[in-house]
């Protein structure tokens, strides 16, 4: 099976969402939503997120799920946004309660119960949820972070953070719980899928050389020619050259908002004594 797939660039963080369907039966899932944020004026929108609605609802799609593929440290989720106009499950993987336990101490998130529960669904390997006639199968593929799994639909993986398009290489091992071990071995499983399977990235960055913006390749191509994991690239080669070029990368700009929003399955904290929101800036946390 081949699912209809609609790519949404959110150029912002340079992140993609996607409106995934199996159109005999009308429904959809969508991976990855961005919820919008300006960090110098700290407003929130939901202009992207609109967009896979008027998308779904224009091709009289059912959203039946929306799916995360690890709590993100780049930009801000919209999953509530869409669970409160579709009624739609909200998933991600199992692993995520101890990513939301270590952040609950640096923010000292009183409200929150690090144990998924803000999700409708924790996901585990190799389980199916229904879309349609065809399933969403669930793909533990840590190291990124140690809760990021992909979702395999039919000929296509949506992969996360997990890879790049070949031109970029790999997703970086350095946040908590990350590990570029777990990461060689995450990536390995996906690139023994049949060679024709598509991958989806969750982000694309433009590598240099490259003047468009791109997201969608294969296995035969990121085992051809990924600048990181290619074939005949070792586990050791692998885990020098990622922890090396992690050495050298920035904090993501929008991390410290968007983990607060995101460990809560884009939620917000609670609102203080005068009903205003607050995100937090810990010092010397990170």
């Amino acid at each position: 099976m081949s699912p209809c797939i609609q790519a949404f660039f959110h150029a912002p963080t340079f992140t993609i969402s996607y409106l995934v369907s199996e159109p005999s039966a009308g429904e959809a899932a969508v991976i990855d939503p961005v919820l919008d944020f300006d960090a110098k004026s700290g407003h929130l929108g939901t202009r992207s997120a609109d967009a896979i609605l008027a998308a779904a609802a224009q091709a009289g799609l059912r959203i039946a799920w929306v799916l995360e593929t690890h709590l993100h440290a780049d930009h801000l989720s919209a999953a509530q946004h869409l669970k409160a106009a579709t009624g739609a499950a909200l998933g991600i993987g199992a692993g995520t309660a101890a990513v939301q336990a270590y952040f609950k101490d640096v923010f000292n998130a009183a409200d929150l119960t690090p144990d998924g529960r803000q999700f409708d669904r924790l996901l585990h390997d190799g389980e199916r949820l229904p879309l349609g006639a065809a399933a969403i199968e669930v793909m533990d593929t840590p190291g990124h972070t140690p809760a990021c799994v992909s979702y395999r639909i039919g000929d296509a993986v949506f992969v996360g953070d997990t890879l790049f398009m070949p031109d970029y290489g790999t997703a970086r091992t350095d946040f908590p719980g990350g590990d570029a071990r777990t990461l060689y071995r995450s990536i390995r499983r996906i690139l023994a899928l049949p060679p024709a399977t598509r991958l989806f990235m969750c982000h694309d960055y433009k590598a240099p050389g490259r003047d468009r913006f791109a997201w969608e390749t294969t296995v035969a191509e990121e085992c051809e020619r990924n600048i990181h994991v290619r074939d005949g690239v070792s586990e050791e080669d692998f885990v020098v050259l990622r922890t090396t070029r992690d050495r050298g990368l920035d904090m993501p700009a929008l991390i410290l908002p968007a983990i607060q929003v995101n460990m809560r399955a884009g939620g917000l904290p609670p609102a203080e004594a005068n009903g205003v929101v607050y995100l937090k800036l810990p010092l010397d946390r990170l």
